[in-house]
């Protein structure tokens, strides 16, 4: 499994999700928007949205999301 997810700094939403995903030890790979304009645009383009936490997982995309959302998708995933 890939996930990737777009955060931006000072997010608390994205540190609750980054927390979850790290206490599950599921790995992904964390891209901060503010600091790389690639990423913004990336996630733009994948979601058609400017809200984090976004996440990509295996090309399913998850915008503007929450701890919730991920677990509820993830368990639907058996991970």
């Amino acid at each position: 499994m890939n996930i990737i997810i777009y955060v931006k700094t000072g997010c608390p939403w994205c540190k609750d999700v980054l927390d979850y995903l790290n206490k599950k030890k599921i790995k992904f790979e964390e891209r901060n928007v503010l600091t790389n304009e690639e990423f913004f645009k990336e996630m733009l383009q994948k979601s058609g949205q400017t809200k984090t936490p976004t996440l990509d997982i295996d090309g399913h995309i998850l915008a503007d999301s929450d701890v919730d959302q991920v677990s509820a998708y993830l368990e639907k995933l058996k991970v």
